[in-house]
């Protein structure tokens, strides 16, 4: 069912409510302006939508920060629905027209794995603490974890080794990816696969999440049958492929803001060692 608002909350004669417009008709009010006494609010709240429904407006973002909590039962009443939240807030929308279109919120989770190989075929590899019945055999992965916001995927993998592992990397090539639906939440989740060179060989457990960590030659973790068919095939690739490495791309100067992966120029000598030519 298509919600539109309905501006019936208050009266024209309410204080002004400044906001911020978008080119596609969305207008989103100032957070700090919102009255903080609900039946204020109301009010204000009631003058603003009938002012943007006079203006050909066509939908309205509501931030609600969580000190002004009590404003969302108003908003509600008003004709407003959940989109997303964050620590300290809740954005809510409201349709002035039928037609308006709602982008949907984020979708996906992303995560990061690290294949740590040594010159030697020594692999990197960790035991979660709580993946597994007490008693049972340890079953090792790859070290790995959520990216932070607004963290690169280069940053985050050698962050997630570091972290778990108390081992220094350096980022390689971005090897893959898995896809997930149904992953937490009702959100998809995709974990992309890194070769990573290790630059320390010190351990440190982080003792919070992980059981067990150690460097295993690559054969054995390979060979053992409690590995996974993924965190197989993927040590493998990385043996054997040379993947995307990060590249700067014209016109997007702002690097805190892009990552680019792409191809390397191949050497006629590493194409023939890895099958890649």
């Amino acid at each position: 069912m298509t919600l539109v608002c309905d501006p019936r909350a208050g009266g024209s004669g309410a204080a002004s409510l400044p906001a911020e417009r978008d080119r596609f008709g969305g207008v989103l009010p100032h957070p700090e302006a919102l009255a903080a006494d609900p039946g204020d609010f109301a009010r204000q709240l009631g003058a603003a939508m009938d002012q943007w429904r006079q203006e050909g407006l066509r939908l309205v973002w509501l931030q609600v920060p969580i000190t002004r909590a009590a404003l969302v039962p108003v908003a509600v009443a008003a004709g407003f629905r959940y989109h997303h939240a964050a620590d300290d807030y809740v954005m809510m929308t409201c349709r002035l027209v039928a037609s308006a279109f709602i982008p949907a919120h984020a979708s996906h989770y992303i995560g990061a794995g690290g294949v740590v190989l040594t010159p030697a075929d020594e692999l990197l590899v960790v035991a979660e603490k709580y993946h597994g019945a007490a008693g049972q055999p340890l079953r090792f992965k790859l070290p790995g974890g959520a990216l932070h916001a607004g963290e690169h995927l280069v940053d985050g993998v050698m962050r997630e080794v570091a972290e778990e592992t108390g081992v220094l990397t350096q980022f390689e090539a971005l090897l893959c990816f898995r896809h997930w639906h149904g992953y937490r939440f009702g959100k998809s989740d995709i974990y992309f696969i890194c070769r990573l060179r290790p630059l320390t060989r010190d351990i440190v457990v982080q003792e919070d999440e992980i059981a067990a960590c150690r460097w295993m030659p690559v054969q054995d973790y390979l060979a053992d049958p409690l590995v996974s068919a993924f965190n197989r095939q993927v040590v493998q690739v990385a043996l054997t492929h040379v993947g995307v490495v990060p590249v700067t791309v014209d016109g997007y100067g702002d690097a805190a803001r892009y990552e680019f992966f792409m191809p390397p120029a191949i050497d006629p000598a590493v194409a023939a060692a890895t099958g890649t030519g």
